[in-house]
């Protein structure tokens, strides 16, 4: 039964230690903090510039549903009536948009890019290869030609006989 909780450990060490994984978690930990840069800028920057429009800060918009809507000051939850906070939806919603942004325009675009004038690279490599492949057989082609024409043509009429054994002598 040791072999088993061995084999059970080596198998969960190497599922943490592969490179992907490591990576994701990475990926949490900076999306979580960047998350709360963006929250921060949407509520201390954009909220109170959408609230300059209207009456108040964009979380604090809400529609009455059902019946007049009566908060009680101490708390702030709604004691009559059903109320809906569309402006923390709305805000949560430019939150998500601009962190979506960010993220396509500072990370997604440019490894786009990247990537695919690294391809293009590789593309040129190959095509070079290619052409040095082809020139190569060309020159052989031509070697053999040059040998064939030698000897005295594709017939091969005077084959074996080289120079000074020709039937004349």
């Amino acid at each position: 039964m040791s072999e088993k909780k061995v084999s059970l450990l080596e198998g969960f060490k190497a599922f943490l230690l592969r490179g992907n994984v490591i990576d994701l978690a990475v990926a949490v930990v900076i999306g979580a903090a960047f998350t709360q840069i963006v929250n921060s800028i949407v509520k201390g920057v954009i909220n109170p510039l959408v609230g300059a429009f209207g009456t108040k800060d964009l979380e604090s918009y809400s529609s009455c549903l059902k019946g007049p809507c009566v908060t009680d000051p101490k708390t702030g939850e709604a004691t009559e009536g059903i109320r809906i906070l569309w402006g923390s939806v709305l805000s949560a919603t430019l939150s998500f948009l601009i962190t979506a942004a960010v993220v396509y325009f500072l990370m997604v675009l440019p490894m786009a890019k990247y990537l695919a004038r690294r391809a293009a690279m590789q593309a040129a490599k190959e095509g070079v290869q290619e052409t040095l492949e082809v020139s190569e057989l060309e020159v052989l082609k031509e070697i053999r030609d040059a040998l064939v024409a030698q000897r005295g043509g594709p017939t091969g009429e005077t084959r074996g006989q080289g120079p000074g054994r020709g039937p004349e002598q």
